[in-house]
């Protein structure tokens, strides 16, 4: 197999749609650039938004980029639990709403040093494998928990059971589990920042140099 090109080489910022695995937009860009590429943090597939992709000679950099903040802004139904925590799942937990005052009080618990369960719907290694393959075959496991921190937690809109929330998080954070301390599931998902990288700028066209955005940093 011939080797993947160390050119171009640079990071290329693309806004992920729903429905596709980050894994599939990476295989499209490496396809048409012929370039080695890689990632500095998925998305899951029914979420949008922000990638910050890493191509040729530049992928070397990837532990620059890995563990940046992320910014996102997410819908959050409280009806329902779901077993992914996502639309895509199995609803497990019916309820009413939270009342205003109760929702006002749980989102202040999830702000700063937070400790969560990881989805059970997630690239988390168990014993080897991947949860998401142990779920899909109906494994029950012990997930880890997972200690995050929640710089920023705004409450934008709350209307019939339905919060919009726009969050600044450290990397390796789950909305999803957010969601799911909440009562509820994530119905949608943006990612709209990625340190200083934002989704204004996307453009999977556009390779931006080494240089250039290491300064950013």
């Amino acid at each position: 197999m011939r080797p993947r090109a160390l050119t171009p080489s640079g990071i290329i910022l693309v806004d992920k749609p729903a429905g596709p695995s980050s894994f599939a937009i990476v295989a499209a860009v490496r396809r048409r650039t012929g370039a080695r590429t890689g990632h500095a943090g998925t998305l899951d597939p029914f979420a949008t938004g922000l990638l910050l992709l890493l191509s040729g000679a530049a992928t070397k950099l990837q532990p620059r980029f890995v563990g940046l903040h992320k910014r996102y802004l997410t819908e959050i139904d409280l009806a329902a639990r779901t077993t992914t925590g996502d639309p895509d799942g199995d609803v497990v937990d019916e309820r009413e709403p939270l009342s205003r005052a109760e929702l006002e009080e749980r989102l202040g618990d999830l702000r700063g040093i937070v400790e969560l369960p990881v989805p059970a719907a997630s690239a988390v290694k168990i014993g080897g494998e991947r949860a998401y393959r142990l779920h899909r075959r109906g494994v029950a496991v012990e997930m880890p928990v997972r200690r995050s921190h929640v710089h920023e937690l705004t409450l934008e809109r709350y209307d019939q059971g339905i919060v919009r929330l726009d969050l600044l998080v450290s990397s390796g954070t789950y909305v999803r589990a957010i969601a799911d301390a909440l009562g509820g599931h994530c119905r949608s998902l943006r990612r709209t920042a990625i340190g200083p990288f934002s989704i204004e700028e996307a453009d999977d066209e556009r390779i931006v140099t080494a240089d250039e955005a290491l300064a950013r940093l």
